[in-house]
């Protein structure tokens, strides 16, 4: 090799191995934050799923029916090493525990039980922590997809095998569903 090619061969090789270890080490970044917003989810969610019981005993009292379903539910919940079916299981409680809330809307002593009140603001603030991890944990997944399909960190996602990640989306069962406004004869909306 001529000498005057080997210093710009030695520059675009070190170049070309810089950007290499760095997307790679930016793949390795977003799969780390990737599952430590994870692992603020599944703490919320457990942390959640262990105020369960007492709400059900504070309800229980009120309305014997509705909390033996809603405990029978929970305990045949098994815990899920798959995040799709951990997904599924907790949209199942959700579910649930929205049925469960709105059970408690029919006794006005219920509501006005500080013990209730204090379970049920528990619960919105549990809730409002599973959302922000939620939108912690999207956002790296983003940045991770992103990298994926871009031309040319996609050569070395295919390489080393990094995948495209699955948002993170659960309804909560502190939100309230928009009443629906019609406007019009009968109040009813029109499109």
């Amino acid at each position: 090799m001529r000498p005057e090619f080997i210093v710009p061969a030695v520059f675009i090789t070190i170049v070309v191995s810089a950007w290499l270890i760095g997307t790679y080490n930016k793949f390795i970044k977003y799969q780390n934050r990737i599952e430590e917003a994870w692992s603020s989810i599944d703490v919320a969610l457990k942390r959640r799923f262990n105020l369960i019981p007492n709400l059900v005993s504070a309800i229980k009292g009120y309305s014997e029916h509705e909390s033996e379903i809603f405990e029978n539910k929970t305990t045949q919940m098994k815990p899920s090493n798959s995040m799709d079916d951990r997904i599924e299981s907790e949209s199942q409680l959700t579910h649930s525990l929205s049925g469960l809330l709105a059970v408690a809307e029919a006794y006005p002593d219920l509501k006005a039980s500080v013990n209730f009140l204090e379970l049920q603001k528990s619960l919105a603030e549990i809730e409002t922590d599973i959302q922000s991890a939620r939108h912690r944990y999207n956002g790296y997944v983003a940045h991770l997809n992103t990298l994926v399909e871009s031309f040319p960190a996609s050569l070395i996602a295919a390489k080393f095998g990094f995948q495209k990640q699955n948002y993170f989306s659960l309804d909560l069962a502190t939100q309230r569903e928009l009443p629906e406004v019609g406007f019009g004869d009968g109040g009813s909306a029109k499109a």
